[in-house]
């Protein structure tokens, strides 16, 4: 069986429509949706298309959706950065109630068998939680009490949207980078497990991405456009500014 691990849309429509036909050319036959779909300028039309995709996806709920949901429940979660406090509330009027429904039944973390790798299991951060921040980086003597009581060779993972492939201890990480909004060269970044595992990158038509974002009521539409599709940050760039967040050492 062959898996594509989709993760961080963010609401960008047009780079999600470039890699599920993507996904459809190298034979995919079972995809898994990694958490934080939303939020972003398309977040109900994103939604809708994850939804309606044939086999269902499996689905993980990510740290975009819970504070959605929250939002959308009149809670103050007091965890969003003020910038984004208006995006949060945006995507949240934007939801139709089926979708709502929809992301709230989605579970933390997942686990499938695949064949040539044996169990796999799917998480949005980290197996504790939604918002652990590690990279390529990180030292591993922070991360093993985090995959200590996973019982499966291989975890992947999103969240920072980076990819790289890992240990931590004997469990190999890989992060499927972010389709949506990625960190470093523009494309839409996702991965493809079995019998092997690769980290994949499509490129899409960005100018045209970029107008789609600029005509919608996004808060954040024109930065979305310039700085998530058009022209990203370097890694070397975010992993600076993640530096202050990472997991440390005990």
């Amino acid at each position: 069986m062959r898996v594509a691990a989709l993760y961080d849309i963010h609401g960008n429509l047009p780079a999600l429509e470039a890699v599920l036909e993507d996904v459809q050319r190298a034979g995919v036959e079972r995809i898994v949706i990694g958490g934080d779909v939303v939020p972003g300028p398309m977040p109900s039309e994103s939604l809708e298309r994850v939804l309606t995709l044939s086999p269902e996806p499996l689905c993980i709920r990510g740290n975009g959706e819970r504070e959605v949901l929250a939002k959308r429940e009149g809670r103050e979660t007091g965890t969003v950065p003020e910038a984004f406090r208006e995006v949060i509330r945006w995507v949240a009027e934007q939801l139709a109630p089926h979708h709502a429904n929809a992301i709230g039944d989605w579970p933390a973390t997942r686990r499938l068998e695949i064949a040539g790798i044996g169990p796999v299991s799917f998480c949005h951060a980290t197996p504790r939680n939604d918002t652990d921040v590690f990279t390529r980086r990180t030292d591993e003597r922070g991360l093993i009490p985090m995959f200590a009581e996973v019982d499966a060779p291989l975890v992947v993972c999103g969240h920072t949207h980076m990819q790289f492939d890992r240990l931590v201890g004997r469990t190999r990480v890989v992060n499927a980078g972010s389709v949506g909004m990625p960190f470093g060269e523009p494309g839409a970044y996702w991965l493809l497990l079995g019998p092997g595992v690769e980290l994949r990158r499509t490129e899409y038509d960005l100018a045209r991405a970029a107008e789609r974002v600029r005509a919608t009521a996004y808060p954040q539409a024109d930065h979305f456009a310039e700085h998530n599709i058009l022209r990203p940050p370097s890694e070397d760039v975010i992993l600076e500014r993640f530096a202050h967040a990472e997991v440390k050492v005990d």
